[in-house]
Order: C-alpha cells, then sequence, then structure tokens
C-alpha cells in the first residue's frame, strides 16, 4: 500500500484531500495538528511516532528527522541496494510528502513579535522533508501549495499515477518554496545583525501580477511585490477604477511615489516616462496640479498624476481635461471619484500612507552577469556643509525656490537640470549626456518663464558655461553640488551677472 506523509500548517483543503487519498487506497501519516485535524474528520492515520518508534520532543522540534522517515523519501527505487538497506532497516517507502511551513513571513510581519517567537517560528523538519523529496522527485511527489491537490488526485483518478512532468513541476515549487523562506530569515539575520552588504545575497519576492508585456510587447514580464517595508509603496495601493496597470503603468507610478515623498506641502508629481515633466506645491491640491501642469503641457499626455493631499472634484475636472493614465493619490472625494471615473480605462488608485518613509530597503540595479546594490538615496542636502559661495545672498523667495528644485532635480535622471519659480517647475533637463544641454533643452521649454526663475543643478559645472547661460536668460540663483576643480570659474561668473549661488556638498546622480 502507498504511503503520503500529511504534514502542515495551512490546512486549507487538507480533509477533501487526505479523504480521497484514503478512498483511492493510500495509508496516510502524520504528526500533530495535522494528525488530530485528520483524526477529527474520521481520518485514519499512522502516528510518526508509530513509523519512528521514537516519540515526538523537545516541543515538537524533533519528529520528522528520523531515518525511517528520510529513508523512505530518499532511497532510490530502482537501485537494489537501496531496496536490501530498506528492507534490513525496516523502512516503508514514502510516495507523497504533503508539507508547508511555520509561518515564519507571517511572524516577522506581526506588530512587536518578540525575536524568541520569531525563532520558534523557524521550520527544520519541515524544510528538511521537502527537500529530500523534492530531490528524489522521480519516486516521491511532493506537495507545498493547496493549489496543486487537485492536479494530483486527478492524475491519481486517471492513471494510478502521478506524471513526470507533474512531479518535475512540484518539485520546482519546493525549491522555490524553501529558498523563499530561507531568504527572508537570512534576511532578518542580516538586519539583526546590522549586516548591511553581506557575502552572499538572496533577494525575494512574492508575485503579486502577471502583466500583459514588458516595456515592450514583445518582452514578458510580471510584478514581484517586497515582503516587509511596502507600506507607502505600490504594492499597498487599492485599484479604485481602470484597466489592469502596465509594466511601464507601475514603473512610471512608482517614479512618481518616490518623488512625492521629498515634499510636505500639497504637491502634485507629473511623470512620463520615470522622470518629472512637472511638480507643483502649492496651498492646495488644485494649485498644486496648475503649477505641475504648467510646467510641460505637452509631455504630461498619456503621463502619471500623483498627489500627497486627497483630490477633489476641482482638480478631478482638470485632470480629466486630459489623457492621463494613472492617478495615484491618498484618498479621493467622492464628487472626484465621480468625475474621474467618467473615464472608462484611467487607473485610480488610492495609497492611504502615500507619504510613508521606508529608510532600511536598498536600490538594486540588475547589470549582465549580476547586480549593484547600494542604500538608497535617502539623503536630500548635508545642512554642514551647505554654504553660499557667490557675494549676493539668495532673498527668502528664491530660497524657498532653490530647496523646491533641488528636491526635483535629486529625481529627476542626470545629467539633470531644473528650473522654477514660486514652487513649481517651470523646466526639466533630464538625462543627457552633457550637462549644458539638459540646460539648453530646460531653457528652450521654458521660454520666457525662465525670467526671475532659479536653477538646480544634480551634479557639479565643470566650466562655467551653465552659469552664463542661466545669466543670459534672467536666472538669479541656482543650487548645485560644487566640489569642479573649476568652481571658482562658476562662482567668477555668477558675482558677475549678480547670480546668487548655493553650494550644498551633495550629489544627486540618478541614473
Amino acid at each position: 500500500m502507498k504511503r503520503a506523509l500529511i504534514s502542515v500548517y495551512d490546512k486549507t483543503g487538507i480533509v477533501e484531500f487526505a479523504k480521497k487519498l484514503v478512498e483511492l487506497g493510500w495509508e496516510i501519516i502524520s504528526t500533530g495538528g495535522t494528525a488530530r485535524k485528520l483524526n477529527e474528520e474520521g481520518i485514519e492515520v499512522i502516528d510518526i511516532s508509530d513509523i519512528t518508534e521514537f516519540p515526538e520532543c523537545f516541543d515538537g522540534r524533533v519528529k520528522t528527522l528520523h531515518p525511517k522517515i528520510h529513508g523512505g523519501l530518499l532511497a532510490v527505487r530502482d537501485n537494489d541496494e537501496h531496496i536490501k538497506k530498506m528492507n534490513e532497516l525496516d523502512i516503508h517507502p514514502i510516495d507523497i510528502v504533503v508539507n508547508n511551513l511555520y509561518p515564519f513571513k507571517e511572524t516577522i510581519l506581526k506588530d512587536g513579535v518578540s525575536h524568541d517567537e520569531i525563532i520558534e517560528n523557524i521550520d527544520i523538519g519541515g524544510p528538511s522533508m521537502l527537500r529530500a523529496a523534492a530531490k528524489n522527485y522521480k519516486y516521491v511527489s511532493v506537495i507545498v501549495d493547496p493549489f496543486d491537490y487537485e492536479r494530483v488526485l486527478d492524475e491519481l483518478e486517471s492513471n494510478d499515477n502521478i506524471k513526470d512532468s507533474t512531479k518535475e513541476y512540484l518539485a520546482a515549487k519546493v525549491f522555490q518554496h524553501t529558498s523563499h523562506y530561507d531568504a527572508l530569515i537570512s534576511d532578518y539575520f542580516n538586519k539583526k545583525a546590522n549586516i548591511d552588504m553581506p557575502e552572499q545575497i538572496t533577494l525575494t519576492y512574492e508575485k503579486k501580477q502577471e502583466l500583459r508585456y514588458g516595456e515592450n510587447p514583445h518582452q514578458k514580464a510580471a510584478y514581484y511585490s517586497s515582503i516587509q517595508e511596502t507600506e507607502g509603496t505600490l504594492s499597498e495601493a487599492v485599484q479604485l477604477h481602470g484597466k489592469e496597470l502596465s509594466f511601464n503603468n507601475i514603473n512610471d507610478t512608482n517614479g512618481a511615489i518616490e518623488i512625492l515623498k521629498e515634499f510636505n506641502e500639497p504637491t502634485v508629481i507629473a511623470v512620463k516616462h520615470a522622470n518629472p515633466c512637472g511638480i507643483g506645491s502649492g496651498n492646495s491640491i488644485v494649485e498644486a496640479f496648475k503649477k505641475a501642469y504648467e510646467c510641460d503641457k505637452v509631455s504630461i499626455f498619456g503621463g502619471i498624476i500623483a498627489s500627497n493631499s486627497e483630490i477633489d472634484s476641482k482638480t478631478a475636472e482638470l485632470i480629466n481635461k486630459i489623457f492621463i493614465e494613472v492617478v495615484i493619490a491618498p484618498s479621493y472625494t467622492d464628487e472626484a471619484l465621480e468625475v474621474l471615473k467618467s473615464k472608462k480605462n484611467i487607473r485610480i488608485l488610492k495609497l492611504s500612507n502615500i507619504m510613508k518613509k521606508s529608510y532600511r530597503s536598498y536600490d538594486i540595479k540588475k547589470v549582465l552577469g549580476g547586480v549593484l546594490v547600494q542604500e538608497r538615496n535617502n539623503h536630500l542636502i548635508n545642512e554642514e556643509a551647505v554654504k553660499v559661495v557667490t557675494e549676493r545672498e539668495p532673498n527668502d523667495q528664491e530660497m524657498r525656490d532653490l530647496l523646491f528644485a533641488w528636491k526635483a532635480v535629486k529625481n529627476t535622471k542626470s545629467n539633470g537640470i531644473v528650473l522654477a519659480k514660486d514652487e513649481g517647475t517651470i523646466a526639466i533637463g533630464p538625462g543627457q549626456v552633457s550637462r549644458i544641454w539638459a540646460l539648453e533643452n530646460a531653457i528652450k521649454q521654458a521660454g520666457e518663464r525662465t525670467n526671475g526663475s532659479v536653477m538646480a543643478s544634480d551634479a557639479f559645472f565643470p566650466f562655467s558655461d551653465c552659469v552664463e547661460a542661466a545669466a543670459n536668460r534672467g536666472i538669479t540663483a541656482i543650487i548645485q553640488p560644487g566640489g569642479s576643480v573649476r568652481d571658482e570659474e562658476s562662482i567668477e561668473m555668477a558675482n558677475k551677472h549678480g547670480i546668487a549661488m548655493i553650494f550644498t556638498g551633495i550629489r544627486h546622480f540618478k541614473h
């Protein structure tokens, strides 16, 4: 008679699965709470201790770690020596293992959880059984996901066996499951020990959404979510209306959220291709939207709108005048939702804690053959290093606009230039290989609005040409990191034209 070993934390569907196995002539071995559950449902089980002839001990820490269990899992059934040894040792083969693990993920996500409780939810016997069975998948079918119960039962009913392709599929899921589990444990201990850059790094995510395609239609894609530190991220957003998010929607919306977290006052971010195309702050969200829109009325078409304040009906009416792919905000008035939903395809997202900041996560960039890992750029300005380097100091309005522009340029792809006035961007020059080109593009976009505006640069000026170009268009104040061997030339040019210039002492490259 074939045997199945069933020991699960998540008991979804397990009673029905076990009953069907018994109907098909299988014996059930079980442990602890699973055995009690099956007995309560009238399913006869063999207790694990009856197989091992050894009691569960140490509060259940040791129950399946025994040769009579692992021998039954690992023996190669068409190896005569293995079969001989099984007979000598009175080891019975186990043909199916159904196991899922102690809830480590759920435990670390609990508020106020203690270290001791976390440790007790590190499963030892479960992963050992799963890995043993999966290694011997040709002879042992191993199930970690209740979703697969039906598939296995269908094959047993129709063929009295499980297909080789199904066994491989199940084994693959086991190693995904155990590697994910171990990665969570490793990450927990790294954080507890303040190990920022370990010798090996294993990243683990859970699939949140299948995507129709990636950046382009010929690319397969899916969206995976982190396990922890997802508050204030797109993973926590609730979609209220519209088509499902695409790869580019997710990427661009994430960019908008990242920028938004820099601002405390009512602010709207407009993003296109992960770059801001307009940023506005004001006394109200409608005022902020108008400033963001006025920056670049063309590029905002088909873009993303992110707000850190509730969207009201007036703002919604302005949004509806243009084609917008996604709107995300902490909340919406009923009237605003009614207005926005009048457009069938606009994606409306609600992220209640959109301003929540996480400072433990890392920035990871995939490169051919590896990854680059760095701390997230959570710094804005080095207050101790900030200094006015020109003869003229910025006035109060210029200083407000300079700090506003600095937040904007920090989140603009390098080389980046931002022109701003009255806490609104008037032009953004992103992603150029030359800094002067970034400025020239911004100046062209802004037109006559440059007069009386301020400029932010994400990195230092290698030459004084950017300062001269700014002066020629009426830009009155500049904020930049400083640090070039030619800083004095830029300072002299600023003094020549009466421009106030601040060095921040911190660079904000974003590639």
